[in-house]
């Protein structure tokens, strides 16, 4: 028996609320828009430099970098969730980094003093990608090691088991996957029909010629943010023309809203928010980019993607003082690395001059980036416990 969207709706609200209640770092990773409010109402909001217009993520916390694999099947620590995607101000993505770290290192009871060198390490890798740094890239942590050597040995019957639970071409109905309503299956199967959505995804598939056919389809209950949008997963069937056997694909369809971080004056962006993640993706993670369709569902815009078996998060239970402050230079690395090839030679230098010019205080960080992590790591913790309150109230 299929939910209706309604009662769907009611459901992923309580469970909204109880994902962000688990932990503050939680909280801030379910809460863009308020670190967007909060920032902007912050007292340091006028240090913050201006960097150069491009693509930011605009969501930039610890639990969207991480292993993805490009078309080749080659993996990279990329950016893995755009949907907040903007053309804006670079600086942005360092504090929404920053803060993640601070929580994540408050979450493994680490002292403040880790916060302060992580701060310091950030502006290092960062200003490192941006190509001024001899030292080059910092070497990987052994976190991110960890979760790429496990992303370099997965293949299709990991991912079928672990979203799948099996290798039959069937999505298993229960906590995470849910019966679709007859016009939602009606609406998927009609939308790999469409003669520009089986175009690209052949061609994704590394074929000319061929069909796709919806083996089965059901809504997602999966994220934090994007609880109460359209998401489904959708299990393809692909097959060349001339063959007898097909290929499973695992496909995720994501419903695209406006962005809630703020886009430069002027920024020439497609007005679709498919299309605006989509670009995004192509400039920030293009392993990411190049397997993602913007499409229409249901009347709304949604993304496409098959996801690979080496698509991983980095997820962090407990932090050492000495992986904290590796992940913190690393990590801002791999988000310079996607700001500077957006840059010029010169906008590069120039924005890199900007941020390792040392502060008054003596911090060997610049004060913006510090004080907008303190101020902001105040008010989040505020508003968690409020959040929490809510919670308690209502249970």
């Amino acid at each position: 028996m299929s939910i209706s969207p309604e009662a769907r709706a009611a459901v992923l609200a309580r469970t909204r609320g109880l994902k962000m209640a688990r932990s503050v770092h939680a909280y801030v990773r379910g809460n863009t828009a308020r670190f967007y409010t909060w920032l902007a109402e912050s007292p340091v909001a006028g240090l913050i430099p201006q960097g150069p217009p491009i693509w930011i993520c605009g969501d930039c916390h610890l639990g969207n970098l991480g292993p993805l694999a490009d078309t080749d099947g080659e993996i990279d620590i990329q950016i893995r969730d755009l949907d907040q995607t903007v053309i804006g101000n670079p600086a942005y993505d360092l504090i929404r980094l920053g803060l993640s770290l601070e929580t994540a290192a408050r979450s493994s009871d680490l002292p403040g003093v880790t916060t302060a060198r992580m701060t310091e390490v950030m502006i290092d890798g960062y200003a490192a990608a941006l190509g001024a740094d001899d030292e080059g890239a910092p070497i990987e942590p052994l976190v991110v090691r960890s979760v790429r050597r496990e992303a370099m040995g997965r293949r299709w019957r990991h991912l079928a088991r672990e979203r799948l639970e099996d290798v039959e071409p069937a999505i298993p109905l229960g906590k995470r996957f849910w019966k679709l309503a007859p016009p939602e299956q009606a609406a998927i199967e009609a939308l790999f029909e469409e003669e520009e959505i089986v175009r690209r995804g052949l061609a994704l598939a590394g074929l000319d010629r061929g069909r796709l056919r919806v083996v089965d389809a059901a809504y997602w209950r999966k994220g934090c943010s994007s609880l109460g949008r359209l998401r489904y997963a959708v299990l393809l069937g692909v097959r060349e023309k001339a063959a007898k056997a097909e290929r499973l694909a695992l496909v995720d369809i994501k419903e695209a809203v406006a962005s809630v971080a703020p886009a430069a004056p002027g920024a020439a962006m497609p007005e679709d928010p498919a299309a605006r993640v989509v670009a995004g993706a192509l400039a920030l993670a293009p392993n990411l980019g190049e397997r993602m369709i913007p499409a229409r569902l249901l009347g709304r815009p949604v993304v496409l993607r098959e996801l690979a078996p080496q698509d991983l998060k980095i997820e962090v239970a407990q932090f050492s003082r000495k992986q904290a402050i590796a992940a913190a230079r690393y990590l801002a690395y791999v988000v310079g690395v996607a700001h500077a090839r957006q840059m010029r030679r010169e906008e590069r230098a120039h924005w890199r001059r900007a941020l390792v010019r040392r502060p008054e205080e003596g911090l060997d960080a610049p004060s913006w980036l510090w004080r907008s992590i303190v101020s902001l790591a105040g008010a989040h913790e505020a508003g968690y416990l409020e959040h929490c309150r809510r919670v308690a109230l209502a249970a």
